[in-house]
């Protein structure tokens, strides 16, 4: 009795919960998301509390000169300059520095090693070709990354709804006008309309939202329709018209909720694609600008760097647990909302 009282929801939760390794790797990802969100507390150059001279200063959310701290030019202050740590640090002052005191474009003049150096105290997965402390650009572009998938993932749901919806509630003409259009847009190149957007436009995060987002709904589109022309012909969908209620209210009271197991279902897979999709652009140099932290581009270092073998490691390390976690969560999502597997 007390199964019967849960709402779908509900039971479809907690089925999911009763697979424990897609349940532990929505959590371990959630954690991973959350962490990257706070990417400036955990990787930063800049110290997040100074108290010199009886001042307190916030060099995180503000820059200072360094004659503020006794140095002898007007210039940004370069936190990990050893004059600068000193005057900082002696005495009654004091300083609070993120866990790893790099940011994702600091530049570590002052390195013993030349770069790429392998890991160190100073650099926990070594540094790149340019210098910079590769767990840095590891945090920062997972944020990139998920960030840019997510955004992706909603644009593409939403479209694919839509059009879904569309095409399978009114059929005839419509769905017929549709699907026509969609064969001829999803025949399109898409790969070589990206190379010749980046040779036109400056290369940026929106842009290439955009250019993916007009052909990242097709495959959704599919599911919805079909759920769609399934549920449109069933006894509540009738009763519903027979009550006068508008196409718009059938749709979104009644066909919609019934019709998203597919789309809730696929969510995971989506965001795992358009992470590949994002990082095999800037690996081809076709994704986000210059100087964006960014996988795809640590992987191209690592091709051109052999010898740097840290750089390729570490990096397909983030990209194989990454893709691990989303895949799991997928697997665990099909089976909770299958009703075949509910019932047993």
């Amino acid at each position: 009795m007390a199964a019967a009282s849960l709402s779908p929801g509900r039971r479809a939760w907690l089925r999911f919960k009763r697979n424990r390794l897609g349940y532990w790797s929505l959590v371990l990802f959630c954690a991973m998301v959350v962490a990257s969100l706070f990417a400036e507390v955990l990787s930063n150059d800049r110290p997040l509390i100074v108290r010199y001279e009886g001042q307190t200063y916030f060099p995180i959310v503000h820059e200072y000169p360094e004659t503020v701290f006794g140095g002898d030019f007007q210039t940004a202050t370069d936190y990990l300059d050893p004059f600068i740590r000193e005057q900082i640090t002696k005495g009654d002052n004091w300083a609070v520095y993120a866990p790893n005191p790099y940011g994702s474009q600091t530049i570590n003049y002052f390195a013993e090693k030349p770069n790429p150096s392998g890991p160190s105290a100073a650099n926990w997965f070594g540094t790149d070709d340019r210098g910079r402390d590769l767990l840095a650009q590891l945090i920062y572009g997972f944020r990139v990354s998920v960030l840019f998938a997510l955004a992706l993932t909603a644009i593409g749901v939403v479209l694919g709804i839509v059009t879904g919806a569309i095409q399978g509630f009114f059929g005839g003409k419509t769905d017929l006008a549709f699907q026509r259009f969609i064969e001829i847009w999803g025949a399109m190149p898409e790969l070589y309309l990206l190379i010749i957007f980046s040779a036109v436009f400056a290369p940026s995060v929106g842009l290439l939202l955009i250019l993916l987002s007009l052909f990242g709904w097709m495959g959704l589109s599919d599911y919805v329709r079909a759920e769609f022309l399934r549920n449109r012909q069933l006894d509540y969908v009738r009763a519903a018209r027979a009550m006068g209620l508008s196409s718009a209210q059938i749709i979104w009271r009644h066909i919609l909720p019934n019709s998203l197991t597919p789309v809730v279902t696929f969510l995971p897979f989506r965001m795992s694609a358009a992470i590949l999709a994002l990082t095999s652009l800037d690996f081809l140099g076709l994704g986000v600008p210059p100087g964006t932290p960014s996988l795809g581009e640590l992987l191209s270092q690592g091709k051109n760097s052999i010898d740097a073998w840290w750089i390729s490691l570490s990096t397909f390390g983030v990209l194989v647990l990454t893709l691990l976690l989303l895949t799991f969560m997928g697997d665990a999502l099909r089976d909770a909302l299958d009703p075949r597997k509910a019932d047993r």
